[in-house]
């Protein structure tokens, strides 16, 4: 199933799939091998972008009906395909940090690798305003499968290498610094604007974007203490 992800004018497409086969096959036909319902896939994709959205703007306590409503289908095709608030968040969460990962890819292809880093920071935004929404439902399925947590920092540390390598190789990215360096200076910036919005967080990013830049085509690495 592919999910369509907008950023700026670029959608990124990537394949999630199904939780289970009797999940996405409501009148519960049972076999596994049996292909999915084109309709029932689309209606987990229209419900996992609608809750995302809404999660992020309204916290994880929305009401599901609105989720439903916002992705134009019945409140019954919701518990169908996420029978709980708490299995809704997880398939959100895990699929947010598909999209952040496979993002990374998809945008090296398509643009120079300072832009597609650009695109990316601004993307990693939306993916923490949006676990920020969720927190309190998801920090407790969090607190009990650290390894999760562990898993989603390693993918997320390795895409954001891979844009600045490229973007080093290319000339355009100063050389010093790492996967890590970046995901914790992005993460400050939405820490520190919580109070504020996203708006502010994204224009922030762009700022510590800049910063990336300087220094990248003129002479060795700018030093960590210069």
């Amino acid at each position: 199933m592919q999910i369509k992800v907008s950023i700026g004018a670029k959608v990124v497409r990537h394949e999630v799939a199904p939780a289970n086969s009797r999940e996405l096959d409501p009148a519960g036909a049972g076999s596994p091998t049996r292909p999915p319902r084109a309709d029932a896939m689309r209606n987990r994709e229209l419900l996992l972008a609608a809750a995302a959205s809404a999660f992020s703007t309204d916290g994880a306590q929305v009401p599901l009906e609105d989720i439903a409503h916002k992705a134009g289908v019945g409140v019954g095709t919701l518990y169908r395909h996420f029978p709980t608030r708490a299995s809704l968040v997880e398939a959100v969460y895990r699929n947010e940090v598909d999209v952040l990962v496979e993002s990374a890819d998809e945008l090296l292809k398509d643009h120079p690798p300072d832009r597609a880093l650009a695109m990316w920071m601004q993307l990693f935004v939306r993916h923490v305003a949006t676990k920020r929404g969720m927190l309190s439902v998801l920090k407790p399925m969090l607190e009990t499968s650290p390894s999760v947590v562990g898993e989603t920092k390693g993918r997320a540390t390795a895409a954001a290498t891979k844009l600045l390598n490229a973007g080093v190789a290319a000339g355009t990215i100063r050389a010093d610094v790492d996967g890590g360096d970046l995901i914790r200076a992005i993460g400050g910036v939405c820490m520190s604007t919580e109070q504020v919005g996203s708006d502010t967080s994204a224009r922030l990013a762009g700022l510590l974007f800049d910063g990336l830049r300087h220094g990248a085509a003129s002479g060795p690495p700018l030093s960590s203490t210069g």
